[in-house]
């Protein structure tokens, strides 16, 4: 047994282990006091967060004056929520904690900006064209409780595949703000809260800015919702019908017009405004657009097998006897983003 000890007379310091915004009390840390005495009223700082201690209430549920080491507690006062694992320490006043919270503030924010110029840098959009450029979501976060935003952050993060994906530019703990708004509307992001609502600047702010925010109150339901967005930025499966074919038997010259290709329908019918092949001796020649299908005089929709037609090939004119023009369309099937089992 090791005989860990702790000094009670140096600077209070502890450490955060979860916090949240409760309504009726504001921001609620647990903490575990490791060196010197928390006392109430004394001025803190926990990561990029200040405050003065309202109140300290232990596990036991019992409001204390002072807290020692090695105890956990429940402190109230900080300004915003802290993240799990900052350091709590208390310092000399209000200024300097103020001085202190700012400068934390600074550093987050240029990693952040870091961190998005990475993801958009010409190493990583070269990447994306060599294996095919890959979709990507972006989201923000905002949610009720560190706990929740962490697990909500962590599953999304590994819904998507090889094609589209989800990127999470912020994610944090309390209500909607201005900054949330524009920061979504210079990266086309999705404002995603979770038991939390926006305040009404920023309201106002996502109207103008045309942001879109969903409120979730049910943690599947956010993972259900973007799976669902991810699967509609999927590439759709595209299955080629073939329709018919038509043997060429003479070709006329039609000024304005270009060559028409007098056909016998031979297979199958052929549909006006579908996709067409020229064979030549069984060998592909030329793919693209039917543009016109006469029958007799008349345009016709579709002419059928053992029936004679007029057809012309968009921006294509060398046709010749016995060529075979085959007709086929492009069905596409909206896909679907699989869950992944592992």
């Amino acid at each position: 047994i090791l005989e860990i000890k702790a000094s009670i007379t140096q600077r209070a310091e502890g450490t955060i282990l979860e916090a949240k915004r409760d309504q009726g009390r504001g921001v609620v840390a647990s903490i575990v006091q490791q060196r010197g005495i928390l006392r109430k009223g004394d001025i803190i700082v926990a990561g990029s967060q200040w405050g003065k201690i309202r109140a300290i209430i232990d596990d036991k549920g019992k409001n204390c004056q002072e807290l020692t080491p090695s105890c956990p507690a429940e402190i109230l006062g900080i300004n915003d929520v802290p993240v799990a694992g900052d350091e709590l320490i208390v310092v000399e006043s209000e200024a300097r904690a103020r001085e202190v919270s700012e400068y934390r503030k600074s550093v987050i924010l240029k990693k952040k900006t870091t961190i998005l110029s990475r993801a958009n840098s010409m190493e990583n959009i070269l990447q994306n064209i060599k294996t095919g450029e890959k979709k990507l979501l972006s989201l923000i976060i905002k949610a009720d409780a560190l706990g929740s935003k962490e697990a909500i952050v962590s599953s999304l993060e590994k819904i998507g595949n090889e094609e589209v994906d989800v990127q999470v530019l912020l994610s944090g703990v309390g209500g909607i703000t201005e900054t949330d708004i524009t920061l979504a509307s210079s990266n086309e992001a999705l404002v995603i809260g979770f038991n939390v609502r926006s305040d009404l600047q920023a309201k106002k702010l996502a109207k103008q800015q045309g942001v879109n925010i969903k409120y979730y109150s049910i943690i599947y339901e956010i993972f259900d919702e973007v799976r669902a967005l991810l699967s509609g930025l999927l590439s759709p499966l595209e299955k080629e019908k073939f329709l018919g074919n038509a043997t060429i038997k003479k070709v006329f010259k039609v000024s304005k017009v270009g060559k028409i290709a007098g056909c016998l329908v031979t297979e199958g019918v052929i549909k006006k405004g579908t996709k067409v092949r020229l064979l030549r001796d069984n060998v592909v020649v030329h793919a693209g657009d039917l543009d016109t299908l006469r029958r007799h005089t008349d345009e016709a929709k579709e002419v059928n097998q053992g029936m004679e037609c007029g057809i012309s090939i968009k921006d294509y004119n060398d046709i010749q006897e016995n060529d075979v023009i085959e007709c086929f369309n492009i069905e596409s099937t909206p896909r679907k983003l699989e869950e992944k089992t592992n």
